[in-house]
Parts: structure tokens; C-alpha cells; sequence
């Protein structure tokens, strides 16, 4: 089992990384290989829908963008972790997760998907609901937690007082590798699920 994460914060080693932090010592534990790309202080730009992608199969701007997609690709899971600005994810994620999903054209089927978020105190569920979106259009199924994939701090360091977000994204992490390997036992036995040509519509005809 392999875990790609993505660290949205801009902060090394701040709030963001605690919850990250406690995900990782779980996939430790569960001999889940991880790897963690801190992407929030880079200098990233927003997709511009030139579709260049399509014909030669990466992104037209050549970034951490390129580096990360052969990794999202041999991952089993996905995490998308973000500090919450005005109840949203970091803009730079987000552009970003643009990118990734509209440029990697591989089949995302079944990899699984988990949000996680870090607030001072509110905004934290609209920007849970906002990194979710990329994984319930790609057929990837999103895991939960015993709350909201939450965790609370402000000051660099403060989640580590949040014994609640802690233990939630603990929890995340054992469901997260449950449903990982829950899904590699059901390819074996029966196969991903019927694909159906897809059918586009447009609302203007």
C-alpha cells in the first residue's frame, strides 16, 4: 500500500503537519509506505485550461505539478491536507489539485481519498467540502473519521493541545488503510466495477 500526501500549508512543521504527522505514525505502524509533499510555499500557478495536456499527457507548465503525478498514479490513497483561509483551502492547493486532476488522464478509480483540515475555529467543514470534490469526480472513494477531518490550532504548534483532532486523524489513517486494503482484496476477487462510455452533456444544447 502506498500513500502520496499533500501538505498545503505554507508553515514547515506547523498545525497541518501535526495532523499529518499523526496519519504517518499510523501508516508506520500499518507498514504503509507514504510520502509527503509540502506544497504550500511553492510558487504555483492555476490551471488555464489550454488542454495541452491531452496530447502530451502532463501539465504545459513544468513544476512539482509533473513531479507529483506518477506518484498520485502508483498511489493507492491520496491526502489532501490544507490550513483554512476564509473558509476555504490555501489558494496554492487548490491550484495544484486543479492541475493534477485535469492533466493526469490515468484512471483514479478506487484510489482513495481523504481531506483534512486545520482551522484557528471555524471554516473547517466548507473547506473539508471543497478538496472532497476532486475525489467524487474522480470515481475515488472518500474516507471518513469519527468527526470531520479536522484539527484546530492557530500559533505555529498549538494543534498538538487538539487531543480530539489527534485522535481523528488517527482514526482516519486505520480507516484509511482498512479501506485501502478492503479494495485491493475486492480487485483480486472481483474486479473494478462496469465502466459505461461517457456521456457528456451540455446545458447550452
Amino acid at each position: 500500500m502506498k500513500v502520496l500526501i499533500i501538505n498545503g500549508s505554507p508553515r514547515i512543521n506547523g498545525n497541518t503537519s501535526i495532523a499529518v504527522r499523526e496519519m504517518g505514525n499510523i501508516f508506520r505502524q500499518e507498514n504503509v509506505e507514504f510520502e509527503t509533499l509540502q506544497i504550500g510555499n511553492k510558487d504555483i500557478r492555476g490551471c488555464i485550461a489550454c488542454g495541452s495536456c491531452f496530447k502530451s499527457g502532463k501539465c504545459a507548465f513544468d513544476d512539482i505539478v509533473n513531479e507529483a503525478a506518477p506518484k498520485f498514479e502508483a498511489a493507492d490513497g491520496l491526502i489532501a491536507a490544507s490550513p483554512v483561509y476564509y473558509a476555504s483551502a490555501n489558494a496554492t492547493l487548490i491550484a495544484f489539485l486543479d492541475r493534477l486532476f485535469y492533466s493526469t488522464h490515468f484512471d483514479k478509480s478506487m484510489k482513495v481519498g481523504a481531506s483534512v483540515v486545520c482551522a484557528r475555529r471555524g471554516g473547517c467543514s466548507a473547506a473539508f467540502d471543497e478538496i472532497n470534490k476532486f475525489f467524487t469526480i474522480a470515481n475515488m472513494p472518500v474516507v471518513s473519521s469519527q468527526y470531520w477531518n479536522s484539527i484546530h490550532g492557530r500559533e505555529k504548534g498549538e494543534a498538538e493541545m487538539d487531543e480530539e483532532g489527534k485522535q481523528t486523524m488517527r482514526v482516519l489513517a486505520r480507516n484509511m488503510v482498512f479501506l485501502m486494503k478492503s479494495i485491493s482484496l475486492g480487485k483480486e476477487k472481483f474486479g473494478l466495477p462496469e465502466k459505461e462510455p461517457w456521456t457528456p452533456t451540455h446545458f447550452i444544447r
